[in-house]
């Protein structure tokens, strides 16, 4: 499969719809029909971002770039599982929705202004995505160019995405809820020994998410048996 322009190719759009409606199940097996404001969520955490970036005119702000990039996939969370809503809950109907959406136009209206995205800056993008989620609209367009200009690519944003879904995954189907998991295997924290299967994986193979997986289920393994 190609990589589209803005460098997300079909497959790993499906795995990350995949992978958060496996996390959305366990909170809420029926979480399609329930009701939640994805949008919503996805407005409060482009402010935040915007806080990070700074925007205050009369006093000297630093750009907290790494906690941008952050609340940018923090706001692909909930832009996914709106998308999954908007598809009554199907993967290929949300994959098909989405990647049409990076392949339309670059000029997005809304509130009965045309904004093309390449004349915004970063805290316009950011405003544009939390105006859009107000009235009820994604924009998967808005949100690449955001992150373009935040020096966040979409490779990183998958490999980043996945990896958090996947230990978020695996700790709540070993106990994180009842307060049985152990988080910290052989000295380390769980998330180092993910950051090391990662650096050990090809996140362009087919079978990504899996791999991470089974590599977490053989090092936990470990420490309780």
């Amino acid at each position: 499969m190609s990589n589209t322009p803005a460098g997300l190719t079909a497959a790993q759009a499906a795995t990350m719809l995949t992978l958060q409606d496996r996390l959305n199940s366990i909170i809420n097996p029926d979480w399609v029909n329930g009701g939640a404001r994805f949008l919503r969520a996805a407005f409060v955490e482009s402010a935040e971002a915007l806080e990070h970036h700074g925007w205050k005119w009369w006093k000297k702000q630093t750009i907290d770039l790494p906690q941008v990039q952050m609340e940018l996939i923090d706001i692909l969370h909930f832009y996914l599982s709106h998308t999954l809503v908007s598809a009554a809950g199907s993967a290929a109907e949300a994959t098909r929705l989405l990647m049409a959406d990076l392949t339309s136009s670059d000029t997005i209206a809304l509130d009965g202004q045309k904004y093309r995205l390449a004349e915004l800056d970063v805290p316009q993008l950011l405003e544009l995505i939390g105006g859009l989620a107000v009235c009820g609209r994604a924009s998967y367009k808005t949100l690449a160019q955001t992150m373009t200009r935040c020096e966040l690519s979409w490779q990183d944003t998958f490999t980043q995405y996945v990896s958090k879904n996947v230990l978020n995954l695996f700790r709540q189907e070993n106990g994180y809820k009842t307060g049985t998991y152990v988080k910290i295997w052989h000295g380390e924290e769980d998330n180092v020994v993910l950051a090391r299967l990662m650096s050990e994986l090809d996140p362009n193979r087919a079978d990504f998410a899996q791999a991470l997986h089974t590599g977490l289920q053989q090092a936990y393994a470990q420490i309780t048996t």
